[in-house]
């Protein structure tokens, strides 16, 4: 299983995706975003994830993106300001990963964001303090 299947976008009242400790898949489908009632989205351990789709900025109500240990994960898209609803971002283990972006001082209802781990980190932005929820 490369790549998620297309039908995933019709399932508008699906609150929780459960995609950890996957090996196999290696892109999620940009009609990710299409799913509205979405409130927990955990990829902890997706081994391959390179990079989330641009449609994920669309998930309204999502509250919780779980990314601990994404190996893979080079970079967050700039929509992922746009998570309004969101309470939680877990980037713990995510080794790949080479920068924040500046969109994450957008997140005004963020209270935990898990960083912990996170080797390849050179500084930490003075965006942080402009977090409100933290």
């Amino acid at each position: 299983m490369q790549e998620l299947f297309t039908s995933i976008s019709q399932l508008n009242a699906l609150r929780m995706f459960e995609l950890s400790w996957c090996s196999s898949l290696q892109k999620l489908l940009t009609s990710i975003g299409q799913l509205n009632a979405q409130k927990k989205f955990n990829l902890s351990s997706y081994l391959n994830l390179e990079k989330l789709p641009t449609s994920i900025g669309q998930l309204n109500a999502l509250q919780k993106l779980d990314l601990l240990g994404c190996l893979s994960l080079q970079e967050l898209p700039t929509s992922i300001g746009q998570l309004n609803a969101i309470q939680k971002l877990d980037l713990s283990r995510s080794l790949s990963l080479q920068k924040l972006l500046t969109s994450i001082s957008e997140l005004n209802a963020l209270q935990t964001f898990d960083l912990s781990r996170y080797s390849k980190l050179q500084e930490l932005h003075t965006f942080i303090s402009q977090l409100n929820a933290i």
